[in-house]
């Protein structure tokens, strides 16, 4: 799933952003201006609309704020430079996000009387926040990561999928788009921790 979704974001990309990158470049625009602004951007969405169980907006404003994460790696390209801070940035802020919308999604389910899916909820946001630093510990120690079904390109369409088709009144999506993703986080963090396993792990009689 995540080579497929990989595939395409590579392929489209840069053919929609980067016009748009090139123009925000222009204007003085700095790629982690953007980071921080798509971030503040999910915060409004998620603490504004998606505690309150207004699910059709929130998930609309959370959507155009996460594109802005696909446009400052454009901005970043076109640039033609990188910087490990701007790398950091990104990936603290898409913690943050992460954190924003699926606590948010759970403080509502909560508050209305859905503690089961409160809870899966919140697997949901710690099994996936597991999976993000299980590869980036791995990487800081020198071993690949890159392994799993469900990275969180793919955790944040499955959620935002989920969360407007129950606001266009749609049954039970939410609730499967929530058991589905809880599986899926949970399965991809045991999967990277066994990779990671498999490439540190020295047999007995190798040792000896």
């Amino acid at each position: 799933m995540a080579r497929n979704l990989t595939t395409v974001a590579r392929v489209y990309i840069p053919k929609v952003f980067n016009p748009l990158a090139r123009l925000l470049l222009r204007a003085g625009v700095s790629p982690n201006a953007v980071t921080v602004a798509g971030t503040l951007g999910v915060l409004v969405g998620c603490l504004g609309f998606v505690t309150r169980g207004e699910l059709l907006v929130g998930t609309l404003v959370v959507t155009v704020s996460v594109l802005t994460d696909m446009l400052d790696g454009a901005m970043a390209r076109v640039r033609g430079t990188t910087s490990k801070f701007g790398a950091f940035l990104d990936s603290t802020m898409d913690r943050i996000a992460d954190g924003a919308i699926f606590g948010s999604l759970a403080y509502w389910l909560a508050t209305t009387g859905q503690d089961v899916l409160a809870a899966v909820a919140l697997i949901c946001l710690v099994a996936g926040q597991i999976v993000s630093y299980a590869k980036a510990r791995a990487e800081g120690l020198g071993v690949s990561c890159n392994v799993g079904v469900a990275e969180r390109g793919e955790r944040l369409l499955v959620i935002g999928i989920g969360a407007l088709l129950n606001a266009l009144g749609v049954p039970y999506v939410l609730e499967t788009a929530l058991w589905v993703l809880a599986a899926l986080a949970v399965l991809t963090a045991g999967q990277r921790i066994a990779h990671v396993y498999r490439q540190t792990h020295i047999p007995a009689e190798s040792a000896s």
